[in-house]
């Protein structure tokens, strides 16, 4: 049987790793470049062939997966006058950037009309278990539709979940962040108040490790604080922001009262604000001491 040729846009920290296992695994790949080159030559020496354009790429695949950072990003590749959109034919394109759900759905309506079928496919772990191929997927789309991509999807992931239609994969994966930016945020005002009384983060991690309230994120946000690597967890705090105000947005667009959700959100603000977004997650432990009178 022939395997669907695969389009891929957003070679960064997670799409490198994906990108690198569609090829492996046997499908045929387009890639396209944006800032950095070096993992798209990386992967046009394994057999993946470049394309110049988003419609370009569009004109010769079966699936196009995206793996950019927002809504904005999404809409400028598939609806820009060079975007996928643009090549007229029909196809499938995987979202699996962290969107604006209802971006999602009205592109998605958009796309329809087009014989275009938009599915979102956002992502959970981190850009070692996309090297892995051992992601959780949070996919939303009609069954057959999931079912025609399915194989793909597997290329790169440990775990793959139908959450309902198209648009519920990206409200999933909202609330998975803001379980995780809510770690973020409480993990750093917890350390700060502990070395006001005087207890070192090692106590704090002899106490938590292992116990009821560790978890993956804890280990990969306390290996940043212990062990100070800064590649231990890669997700920058610009982006958290970004997906703490998608959160802000769809609790007001459904009336919802949102407080814990808010703080969180204002934690992240305050260190965008302060010149910190390109710092990775974990280091908003550092800016929090810092901006309560500790440092290092």
């Amino acid at each position: 049987m022939t395997k669907q040729t695969v389009g891929f846009i957003g070679l960064g920290y997670m799409g490198q790793g994906m990108a690198a296992n569609i090829l492996t695994k046997g499908f045929p790949l387009v890639v396209m470049a944006h800032r950095n080159r070096a993992p798209l030559e990386a992967l046009v020496e394994k057999g993946a062939r470049e394309a110049k354009s988003a419609r370009e790429m569009a004109g010769e695949c079966d699936i196009v997966v995206l793996c950019v950072t927002g809504s904005p990003e999404v809409l400028a590749v598939v609806e820009g006058p060079d975007g996928i959109a643009a090549a007229g034919r029909p196809l499938t394109i995987v979202d699996c950037s962290t969107s604006d759900p209802s971006v999602t759905t009205a592109l998605a309506a958009r796309l329809a009309q087009k014989g275009i079928t938009l599915l979102d496919a956002p992502l959970g772990r981190t850009p070692a278990d996309a090297a892995a191929g051992t992601l959780d997927v949070m996919v939303g789309g009609a069954d057959a539709d999931v079912a025609r991509v399915r194989q793909i999807l597997d290329t790169f992931a440990g775990r793959v979940i139908h959450t309902g239609p198209t648009g519920t994969g990206h409200t999933m994966k909202l609330l998975n962040n803001f379980l995780s930016m809510g770690y973020a945020a409480l993990y750093s005002e917890a350390l700060m108040l502990g070395r006001k009384a005087g207890l070192t983060a090692e106590t704090f991690d002899s106490v938590i490790r292992g116990g009821r309230m560790d978890c993956g994120f804890y280990q990969t946000f306390f290996r940043y604080v212990l062990e100070r690597d800064p590649n231990a967890h890669k997700f920058a705090i610009r982006n958290g922001f970004k997906d703490m105000s998608y959160l802000a947005a769809f609790a007001n667009a459904t009336g919802a009262a949102n407080p814990i959700g808010a703080a969180v959100r204002n934690s992240f603000a305050q260190a965008v604000g302060a010149g910190r977004g390109e710092d990775f997650v974990p280091m908003l432990s550092d800016f929090v001491a810092e901006t309560n009178g500790l440092k290092e």
